[in-house]
């Protein structure tokens, strides 16, 4: 696949985050079981919620385990699943390749953005290249990917 320079726009990239976002509740799936198998092993009570410096080490845990899933897809192809069937990618805006530090930045500033209602999507639209406030903060762009010939 080449890419276009044409940013992605904020509902495909919105479209592209429904995917991911099913993709994370496997990962929480997973997630849990692992925790609920660790503190079988450290013989907590299994029946009774976390304390609260437990429900901090999960959540942190959670995240981190959300972080490194967008990461490795970034890092392996600048896409992720859904990225991919929406035909997106991210780039490095200088056309640099993706870095880890990149990655970390990302995955600390697109949620805090998407929870103040969403206004990294919102950017796209007055943005002189349709870029998201995610990409302005990061040095990165989603660009829309052209669609494969077939035969």
């Amino acid at each position: 696949m080449t890419q276009s320079a044409i940013a992605a726009g904020p509902l495909r990239r919105i479209m592209s985050l429904v995917y991911d976002v099913l993709l994370l509740l496997g990962i929480s799936f997973g997630y849990g079981v692992i925790v609920l198998l660790l503190r079988l092993m450290v013989g907590a009570d299994t029946m009774s919620s976390p304390t609260g410096l437990e429900q901090a080490l999960i959540l942190v845990g959670a995240c981190f385990c959300y972080g490194l899933f967008f990461s490795w897809c970034w890092l392996r192809r600048g896409q992720t699943l859904g990225m991919k069937s929406w035909r997106m990618q991210l780039v490095q805006a200088d056309d640099s390749p993706i870095t880890v530090k990149t990655c970390i930045y990302r995955c600390l500033v697109s949620p805090l953005l998407i929870a103040a209602g969403g206004i990294g999507f919102w950017w796209c639209w007055f943005d002189r290249d349709g870029d998201s406030l995610q990409d302005r903060l990061t040095g990165t762009r989603i660009l829309l990917l052209e669609k494969e010939k077939k035969g």
